[in-house]
């Protein structure tokens, strides 16, 4: 499958809740991360809000290193959630709704007091 975008760019806000998070949850990959962030904001009923996320920070990874095995079924997801929310499954729309959805997941991830440990991430998806 095309993914939206080859190269996904952090900002340095994001790169700076990533830190924080790898610190409490012991898993050093900004990819994994990104994942667990990015299904975190698709788990909202809420469209993420359309604010400039700047490209500032030295974190970058590619779509297929973002999604690794799964990467297919993370498109598959975005494109879903995009038709549900009415804005379109064009290229440019899902690129888009993706940093928004990821910066807005990695925000979510880095302010819940509740994940102190990787245990917390697991807890939070069975919930």
């Amino acid at each position: 499958m095309e993914p939206p975008l080859t190269r996904i760019q952090l900002s340095q806000t994001a790169k700076d809740q990533l830190t924080k998070l790898k610190r409490s949850t012991k898993i050093e990959q900004w990819n994994i991360l990104c994942r667990w962030a990015f299904c975190r904001s698709l788990a909202e009923p809420t469209i993420p809000s359309p604010v400039p996320i700047p490209a500032d920070s030295n974190v970058e990874m590619t779509w297929r290193v973002f999604g690794g095995e799964m990467s297919d079924i993370l498109l598959i997801a975005l494109k879903q959630r995009c038709y549900n929310d009415n804005l379109g499954t064009d290229k440019e729309t899902l690129a888009t709704q993706f940093r928004l959805h990821l910066h807005r997941g990695i925000g979510y991830l880095a302010g819940d007091p509740n994940i102190k440990k990787i245990e917390d991430l697991i807890l939070l998806a069975i919930a």
